[in-house]
């Protein structure tokens, strides 16, 4: 594998996120999400994210993006400003080479650096292994499943919740 690069994403990004998001979208179940989103709405979400202090990353593979991944908000409610909820995807050329633990690995760095203290993964579809051993390898616990709460592809999935603590955890109060 050449050298990857996980940075920073930028607006400019945006359209090869949504071309790997669009592909998650119609064939796989790690989003509910049931119809691609254009680049004007990713673009949206992008600048919501980051103009709201979230982090947002690519892979960069070869001078292509190979993945991405971000934070945001866990629920819109002021008691859970710190605790962040993860997204990752990935190119499917780039599936099992070890980009999505590396982004994984500098979204958690950089999560515990702007104080975070909780996060929470959301996995779409309880068969997805591969999403639900990498949260694990990066030290998720299991919370919990949520059984039949998606209707896709004319099956019902379910939804596995897992946890990170981040930082100082729950052990002191922030300032």
């Amino acid at each position: 594998m050449s050298e990857l690069e996980i940075r920073p994403a930028v607006e400019a990004d945006i359209a090869a996120v949504t071309a790997i998001y669009a592909q998650a979208v119609r064939e796989g179940t790690a989003t509910f999400e049931l119809e691609p989103p254009d680049l004007t709405e990713m673009t949206r979400r992008f600048l919501a994210l980051t103009d709201g202090g979230f982090p947002y990353f690519v892979a960069m593979l070869d001078g292509a993006i190979a993945g991405y991944a971000y934070a945001g908000a866990y629920r819109p409610r002021p008691a859970y400003r710190f605790t962040v909820e993860n997204s990752v995807y990935l190119d499917p050329a780039s599936h099992r080479r070890g980009i999505g633990l590396r982004l994984m690995q500098r979204l958690i760095s950089e999560c515990e650096a702007r104080g975070f203290r909780q996060m929470i993964a959301v996995i779409g579809d309880s068969a997805n292994a591969a999403s639900i051993g990498l949260h694990t390898r990066c030290g998720f616990q299991m919370i919990g499943t949520h059984p039949n709460v998606g209707l896709k592809f004319g099956r019902w999935l379910d939804t596995v919740m897992m946890q990170l603590a981040l930082g100082e955890a729950a052990t002191t109060v922030p300032a």
